[in-house]
């Protein structure tokens, strides 16, 4: 499988958002907290709205979700949502079984809101002279241990070198994508990223260098650098 060698590929973005965000420790889904003017989930859209080869956004939603279609935003032309599931896979998966024609499909994660247009453009123009596509990644910069399995004692350390911290979005050819996102369910394999998928099925992205901040907001303190990083939004 190939992807097309266009300058201007047609691309769907899936956006999983059916999280609740447990460690966020909040009443609602972390993706409706608040910076400034907008959500976290409005800013992560508005990103990927800008790049004209990007002609649709599907939000996987939780089934109680009651929060996305009252933002402005949703009712974007280019947006839709679906019912997302109990795990990332399935939200993907769903969005996956909108009928496209697109080339290519993007998944980004909803709560990584300070992605530049910049990494945005690199990713595209990276993936899609490639056979199976790409995905932001960072350098691993901190000394990583490997413990034994109660996770008390260090055994090793392991060398960095060739250590990167995978990011979003990440970009595919849309129907690779999903016949290995169904084998991975098919064998009941665990991943937590879909770049995961087509390495189990034997396929390797490229990577592509992203910026340190794009940050998935995670805990409390991501807050703070989210705001820091979002300051050029305020402005408009």
């Amino acid at each position: 499988m190939t992807l097309i060698n266009s300058p201007k590929p047609k691309i769907m973005a899936v956006v999983p958002a059916a999280g609740i965000g447990r460690r966020m420790q909040l009443a609602f889904p972390k993706q409706y907290i608040k910076i400034k003017n907008f959500t976290i989930l409005e800013y992560t859209l508005k990103t990927l709205l800008l790049h004209p080869n990007i002609v649709r956004i599907i939000v996987s939603l939780h089934q109680e979700d009651n929060y996305f279609h009252k933002l402005p935003i949703s009712s974007d032309l280019r947006i839709l949502s679906v019912l997302g599931g109990p795990e990332r896979i399935y939200s993907v998966l769903s969005g996956l079984m909108v009928k496209t024609d697109a080339d290519l499909v993007m998944v980004h994660d909803a709560v990584r809101p300070c992605l530049s247009y910049k990494d945005l453009e690199n990713l595209i123009s990276t993936a899609k002279n490639s056979k199976v596509g790409g995905i932001l990644v960072r350098p691993v910069s901190d000394t990583i241990k490997c413990t034994d399995r109660t996770n008390q004692k260090i055994l090793h350390t392991i060398p960095r070198k060739q250590l990167w911290h995978a990011l979003t979005p990440q970009l595919f050819p849309i129907n690779l994508l999903r016949l290995c996102l169904k084998k991975i369910i098919q064998d009941q394999i665990t991943i937590t990223d879909e770049s995961s998928a087509l390495e189990y099925c034997g396929h390797y992205p490229e990577i592509v260098l992203g910026s340190h901040k794009n940050i998935k907001i995670t805990y409390p303190e991501d807050i703070v650098f989210a705001r820091l990083y979002l300051k050029d939004f305020f402005k408009k």
